[in-house]
């Protein structure tokens, strides 16, 4: 059993759908079932290059309002613009994300940052 099946099965039995569809094998993706309000949820392996990058990224974001207000503000209007067009909104935030987390990544070496405690 792979480290992440129980998360798998515990999030089904409350009602998210696993989408194996997803390409990253570091990282379990679900969705809502069909009638509910949108949800994604990312379950990321612990101590992968995705998990540390995404955490990365939320610990700036959460030190640095300015990025925070920035982000939220493109995504909002991303969502609003791509409403009905999901590839469209992700590429659309790339420019944002990418941004962020060169950022991200000066500060993490001026800070020594490590990854703060979990939010799980």
């Amino acid at each position: 059993m792979s480290e992440m099946e129980p998360y798998q099965t515990t999030l089904e039995r409350v009602g998210y759908r696993y989408r194996a569809d997803n390409d990253d094998l570091s990282k379990r993706y679900f969705r809502e079932l069909p009638g509910k309000p949108r949800t994604h949820i990312h379950v990321r392996q612990a101590g992968s290059w995705s998990e540390q990058l995404n955490l990365l990224f939320r610990d700036y974001v959460r030190r640095h309002p300015e990025a925070c207000h920035t982000y939220g503000q493109v995504k909002y209007h991303l969502a609003e613009r791509y409403r009905d067009d999901r590839e469209a909104y992700v590429q659309g935030k790339e420019e944002i994300v990418w941004k962020i987390l060169r950022e991200a990544h000066v500060w993490s070496m001026a800070v020594g940052w490590k990854p703060e405690k979990s939010d799980a």
